[in-house]
């Protein structure tokens, strides 16, 4: 596995309070968009105490090879196990910026984007903002959509507040972790 910026076990102190919030939609629905090898799907799947059900999207056939082998026990390894019976994971193959094949509108209660837009955004900012825009439409008009980078906000807020029209977008400092400080942006709908 590999954690680009950081890994579940920084991250959760963020996802479990506002997982909580989404307890209504039981169990509330989580999509990690560019998943890679990461550990925030496994780490949500094996450690949350409430049920969630968790979808980690790439484009790389490779990385959701190796998650799916990870998560069935593949290789001589032990299968993840959930943290409540009632939670799910599964993981496909997808482009980020056209998540029709794999996910309605309005489905997922938190989308979850660790270093996908800062990958997609080398490429230019229209490819980019076709992401955010496929995160906001899959994402429940209460839901939040949390982008984890190392960028500066002076540089993604304003590119977040054109992109996200009639959402909140706050950032929040994490870490340092291995002395870099991280941030998360935060695309919330109306309460």
């Amino acid at each position: 596995t590999f954690d680009w910026f950081f890994g579940y076990e920084e991250a959760q102190g963020l996802l479990l309070p506002l997982l909580e919030k989404s307890w209504a939609a039981c169990p509330p629905r989580v999509l990690d968009v560019g998943c890679g090898t990461s550990s925030l799907c496994p780490g949500l799947y094996t450690k949350c105490p409430h049920p969630v059900d968790v979808l980690g999207v790439d484009f790389s056939p490779v990385a959701v090879a190796h998650m799916n082998s990870l998560l069935e026990g593949g290789q001589g390894q032990t299968p993840l196990c959930p943290g409540h019976p009632e939670s799910s994971l599964h993981f496909m193959q997808a482009d980020g910026q056209n998540l029709q094949p794999v996910a309605s509108s309005g489905s997922f209660q938190l989308v979850l984007d660790k270093g996908t837009w800062d990958a997609v955004a080398r490429g230019g900012l229209p490819g980019a903002y076709q992401l955010l825009a496929e995160c906001l439409r899959v994402l429940s008009p209460q839901g939040t959509l949390i982008q984890f980078s190392d960028e500066d906000p002076d540089v993604r807020l304003p590119c977040l507040e054109k992109g996200s029209q009639g959402w909140t977008v706050t950032v929040q400092e994490l870490g340092p972790f291995r002395g870099i400080t991280y941030f998360a942006y935060v695309v919330q709908g109306s309460d």
